[in-house]
């Protein structure tokens, strides 16, 4: 059976599934629509990163762009399909990691684009082959767990999986295993975002219908644990986890007809909420939340046909976008620690003096300018942003599950990362590596 013949049954498949819709309480439009221009802002932002997530939520989106989305896709496959000459004046080309890769071919699937050519194909043969080697890792280090994530592995398989690909069954079942021994955590605690991503990849599993009736049987249920967890775990306020693990959680519920159920209006609300109050500053984030206030979610990527799309969405270049910041002239002081268990000793405690409105990234390049040597810091890019990966000369080694966790004093955890979270005066921050 071809890759046309099994893409072809898979939409047929989803197609004949029964689809229960919400429909977002009016007034709501203006503030769907600003989000929506927001990301489109962000596409032509020459200075953020390209990010295929973005791309995909522009697609997903009701009302498009089409000049400025053909455009972002170029620059997408300037960055993950260089041309040869590019590629030579370039150096050694950085090839994407299961996730990144994973997030791409899911961008090409939202364009239509023919994934029956040399370049499609080898797009499809390397993250089968990502996969091969994270589902390696698993059985090789016996800790049950993938050289990046599960969240990045349940990508991967959901990637191949819209674009109607035969999946290996032990990559399946190492993802099933995982869901079955409770592996989707981060640090102690579950983490949303990996359950949910892992549910969007069974219930497309489910719907596309390619595997044997016992490895079907077990996505099956699955796909109900998964799907009670998560409703189990909605808070007071109506999120799944946190606002910003929502957006996912709330995916999955569409993409498997749970949205007539009482946690989703309540989830909707939540987030509705937290738009309007501007919470949501990620780009990452952004993108995974527009297709929930459209009512979709990433599996209706494999049923898109790219005709008939309104091209009516126009860019006020004159509006500043939510993400600019703007600094206050107060000034306040925030408490920045570090810490290394099991070590007893604070590699580092001092006062910082900022702008009102600094993120937490300005804190530490201000306490790294403040004395040389005494406060040093280390990044790595990433599409969630800027991602904290050593202190004070301190950074995990190779296959050392460790990270810089970071803490509002004495132990709790930040929902944002170093870039998008603003310490308010006489906060206290922690910098502490963790096992995770």
């Amino acid at each position: 059976m071809g890759p046309r013949v099994l893409q072809l049954l898979l939409i047929l498949h989803v197609l004949a599934l029964p689809v229960q819709l919400y429909a977002i309480p009016r007034g709501n439009s203006a503030l769907i629509k600003r989000l929506n221009m927001e990301l489109l802002r962000l596409s032509q932002d020459l200075s953020e990163e390209v990010n295929p997530s973005v791309y995909v939520a522009l697609r997903l989106s009701a009302d498009h762009s089409l000049k400025k989305e053909a455009q972002y896709l170029q620059r997408l496959k300037n960055v993950f399909q260089p041309s040869t000459s590019s590629s030579v004046a370039g150096g050694q080309q950085k090839q994407p990691n299961t996730g990144r890769l994973a997030l791409y071919l899911l961008a090409l699937r939202a364009a239509c684009q023919d994934m029956d050519t040399r370049q499609g194909r080898q797009l499809v043969t390397q993250l089968k082959y990502h996969l091969h080697k994270e589902k390696e890792q698993i059985a090789f280090k016996g800790n049950g767990r993938p050289i990046t994530s599960y969240y990045q592995y349940s990508l991967g398989v959901l990637a191949l999986c819209v674009h109607g690909k035969k999946i290996d069954p032990h990559v399946i079942q190492k993802l099933l295993d995982a869901e079955k021994h409770n592996k989707f955590t981060h640090g102690v605690k579950l983490s949303m975002d990996t359950k949910a991503m892992a549910g969007l990849a069974f219930a497309c599993l489910k719907q596309a219908n390619l595997n044997e009736p016992r490895l079907v049987a077990a996505i099956s249920l699955a796909i109900q644990r998964v799907t009670s967890s998560i409703l189990q775990a909605q808070t007071t306020k109506g999120t799944f986890g946190n606002i910003f693990s929502s957006p996912l959680a709330m995916q999955l519920l569409i993409a498997t007809g749970m949205s007539k159920n009482p946690e989703f209006p309540k989830g909707m609300d939540a987030l509705l909420g937290s738009l309007e109050q501007g919470h949501f500053q990620n780009p990452m984030i952004m993108s995974q939340l527009l297709p929930v206030l459209d009512g979709k979610s990433y599996l209706d990527i494999a049923t898109m046909e790219c005709r008939a799309e309104q091209d009516t969405l126009e860019l006020d270049t004159t509006c500043p976008g939510s993400r600019t910041v703007i600094l206050g002239t107060k000034m306040i002081t925030v408490q920045l620690a570090v810490e290394n268990p099991p070590s007893p000793e604070t590699l580092y405690n001092h006062s910082i003096q900022m702008p009102s409105g600094s993120s937490l990234l300005d804190v530490l390049r201000t306490a790294a300018e403040q004395g040389p040597g005494q406060f040093t810091f280390e990044t790595q890019n990433t599409l969630h942003g800027p991602l904290l990966t050593a202190v004070m000369g301190v950074k995990a080694s190779n296959g050392e599950r460790r990270y810089w966790q970071l803490l509002q004093a004495p132990d709790t955890s930040l929902q944002k990362g170093i870039s998008d979270y603003q310490p308010q005066d006489g906060e206290s921050i922690i910098l502490k590596f963790s096992p995770w």
